[in-house]
């Protein structure tokens, strides 16, 4: 691992804030998250940065020596981000778009309507497990277009320049191993379902791991977490009978595991698709939401857990009311 910018930058956004809960407050981070970050950045470095007490975080003096490089380093590389990004911004055209996605099932859906309405367009994608990662990369100019989400009470933070939209909120559902005792119910408590070891996604990327602990918690039961795994090797751990998860309503149901509601819905997740208001997608913003929301209802169509959960709530999970196709002049 080597020292990246986004590293001098949570270094000086310690030293700004006075403590590590703040300032994970400020970077949209968990505290458990950044303390690993930094930790990861003082072995990198070869000392200690920050002297943590309970009265707040306070530079050592070789933290001091690396806030004054990065103090020096940071404007500069400042001044190079907002140049190139308003020069990618004059440069982007309909011809080169690239987009961005979070693990969700939305993002063949985004492409195939930008090749639709720019059908001569050079479409590039990429993901990341970082929703304001993306965010950032769409506010500098690196992204067109992405497949964002978030959680109740930890919405995305706005961006200058950045449309975010909404598709649709929908139920987070349990992810269990198909012989799993819970998976013969029909709905799973979560209550239950937290006496059990999990499999939970890192606290360095979003919030996620967050969400879940806190909404757990109200059951008076915080889960045990002994594995920390996200994508297809959460999937394996939860397959071959080593934990339980949770997972987004419209996964499919693979061999050996399976997907159930929570009894209840007490966890949601927000899809929110966002472009660059600067940008060639941004006349087509209407559109793009329009296919999104009619891809993620064909999505969900090919879930029959999900299909049965939104016969029994019909006016849950709703994307947007399909908007009128532009008439053709």
């Amino acid at each position: 691992m080597e020292l990246e910018v986004r590293h001098l930058r949570v270094v000086c956004a310690i030293a700004e804030a006075g403590s590590l809960t703040r300032a994970a407050a400020a970077l949209s981070m968990t505290q458990p998250g950044l303390s690993t970050q930094l930790r990861r950045i003082e072995s990198m470095l070869g000392g200690v940065l920050f002297d943590r007490r309970r009265a707040g975080a306070t530079p050592t003096a070789f933290g001091e020596l690396v806030l004054a490089r990065a103090h020096a380093v940071l404007p500069g590389i400042d001044a190079l981000l907002a140049d190139t990004a308003r020069a990618a911004r004059h440069l982007a055209s309909p011809d080169r778009i690239r987009v961005g996605s979070v693990g969700a099932p939305l993002i063949g859906h985004l492409v195939l309507a930008i090749r639709t309405l720019l059908p001569r367009a050079e479409v590039t994608s990429r993901c990341h497990y970082s929703p304001v990662t993306l965010l950032d990369d769409l506010a500098a100019g690196r992204l067109e277009a992405a497949v964002l989400g978030d959680h109740p009470e930890q919405v995305l933070p706005p961006r200058d320049g950045v449309v975010l939209t909404p598709v649709v909120t929908e139920p987070v559902f349990a992810l269990l191993p198909a012989t799993h005792p819970l998976a013969g119910q029909e709905a799973v408590s979560l209550t239950e379902l937290a006496g059990h070891d999990w499999a939970m996604p890192r606290p360095d990327g979003d919030r996620t791991r967050e969400y879940w602990s806190s909404v757990c918690a109200l059951t008076g039961r915080r889960p045990s977490a002994p594995h920390e795994a996200e994508g297809r090797q959460l999937l394996e751990l939860v397959r071959a009978g080593l934990a339980v998860s949770l997972c987004q309503a419209t996964f499919a149901e693979t061999p050996g595991v399976a997907v159930r509601p929570l009894a209840g819905n007490p966890l949601w997740y927000r899809h929110v698709l966002a472009w660059h208001r600067d940008g060639p997608l941004s006349c087509h913003g209407d559109a793009l939401l329009r296919a999104v929301a009619a891809g993620y209802l064909d999505t969900s169509a090919a879930s029959p857990v999900y299909t049965a959960w939104r016969h029994r709530h019909p006016t849950l999970a709703q994307p947007p009311p399909a908007l009128p196709a532009p008439a053709t002049p």
